[in-house]
């Protein structure tokens, strides 16, 4: 089968490559009839997330139709079911996905030990993910072996097309549960870091909840449109000051929740903090640049929210956690819980409320998918998100 193929720092290549066979009782291959490129990924194209080896194939974000199954999955799927596929692997069985933290299942992550000496515990397996996540092939490919398949599923309506549905596998849960773990009230102002995928997901998600005013942080001009037409209010980081406008906007209160959808490859326009990281990450002496974690602690309103689905790697510096602790600060982090959101958002796909699609720019194939990734790397040719029919 053909597949985009990690083999080293910006150097994704379509290949060919043996087709995935099932390896345990509980696995399932499906035909990918859809995929995407993530911005998770360009962490993997720029080589910032340790644990990738030459040969890993790309991507977590996939669909398609069940072609195999093994003899484990008793039924929960048959050949010819149409399923998106989440990015967290999991078993549904352990204490933790018991509770619904799907994303730190405790079974699923085939190098647990890996995970546990770098995060002190292990956390899921993931699809395309590096090898500190178990090193499962991903799903930019022709076809894709799911582990745990009776679990590790979202089966959805035939009525809704792929583009629709393909986003439950990532971003639109991703929003929905950054703005879920928020708690959002109708009195607060929610100001959203990042007006990429998963940032413009965050914004529908917050105006669904009921926020009284979302504001959307950037500086590309296609991507601030998109979060103006998604309800925002939006700010140039550009051209204008982002704490003093917010301050404006909130009678001088500041924003009570903050969502952080940039993570480890935050940019910012010539500031000191930001020439630091770039500095100590030039020397490997930091691993992300974490000026949006900064400037949400600075800028949020005491007794705040700080959500932060954007992800980080490993190491950061001259975070003022004095900050935090004086302000009566609230963190809520992590890896998205897919599975337990995904009824209700399928729900509200099929009535109307949200239609994901809305943020693709680009459709392509699988030989294209080298190029587009520098291209959605450098925010080139209005690109925001691109999908690809293998």
């Amino acid at each position: 089968m053909r597949a985009l193929v990690w083999h080293g720092t910006q150097d994704i290549r379509c290949d060919t490559v043996p087709d995935p066979q099932i390896e345990h009782e509980r696995d399932a291959i499906i035909k990918v009839t859809a995929c995407a490129i993530c911005g998770s990924d360009l962490h993997l194209y720029d080589h910032f997330m340790p644990g990738m080896k030459s040969g890993d194939i790309m991507g977590h974000e996939s669909m398609g139709e069940v072609v195999e199954v093994g003899r484990g999955i008793n039924g929960a799927l048959k050949k010819g079911d149409r399923i998106v596929v989440p990015f967290t692997i999991i078993c549904g069985e352990c204490d933790q996905c018991k509770r619904g933290f799907f994303s730190v299942c405790e079974r699923s992550n085939r190098n647990k030990h890996l995970a546990a000496k770098a995060f002190g515990h292990t956390t899921a397996g993931l699809f395309g993910y590096t090898h500190l996540t178990g090193g499962y092939a991903g799903g930019q490919a022709e076809y894709l072996r799911v582990p745990f398949a009776d679990k590790t599923h979202i089966k959805v309506p035939e009525s809704l097309t792929d583009e629709q549905v393909l986003f439950l596998s990532d971003i639109l849960p991703t929003g929905w549960q950054a703005a879920v773990q928020c708690e959002i009230e109708p009195t607060d102002t929610v100001a959203i870091w990042g007006a990429g995928p998963v940032g413009q997901m965050a914004i529908r998600s917050a105006v669904l909840l009921g926020a009284k005013q979302v504001v959307c942080i950037d500086r590309v001009p296609e991507r601030l449109e998109m979060a103006r037409a998604g309800g925002a209010i939006t700010i140039n980081f550009a051209e204008e000051s982002v704490i003093a406008r917010l301050n404006e906007l909130t009678a001088g209160k500041g924003p009570e929740k903050c969502i952080d959808s940039v993570g480890m490859e935050a940019h910012a326009t010539a500031t000191l903090d930001s020439m630091y990281d770039r500095a100590k990450q030039a020397v490997m002496l930091e691993s992300d640049r974490p000026h949006v974690l900064r400037e949400m602690i600075y800028v949020c309103r005491p007794a705040g929210t700080l959500s932060i689905p954007g992800v980080y790697g490993g190491l950061i510096d001259k975070i003022p956690f004095g900050a935090v602790m004086n302000k009566g600060l609230t963190i809520r982090t992590g890896q998205t819980h897919v599975n337990r959101w995904t009824d209700d958002l399928v729900k509200r796909i099929d009535d109307g409320q949200i239609d994901p699609s809305f943020v693709i720019t680009h459709r392509i194939g699988l030989e294209q998918g080298p190029e587009m990734y520098k291209t959605f790397r450098d925010k080139k040719d209005g690109c925001i998100k691109v999908v690809i029919r293998p």
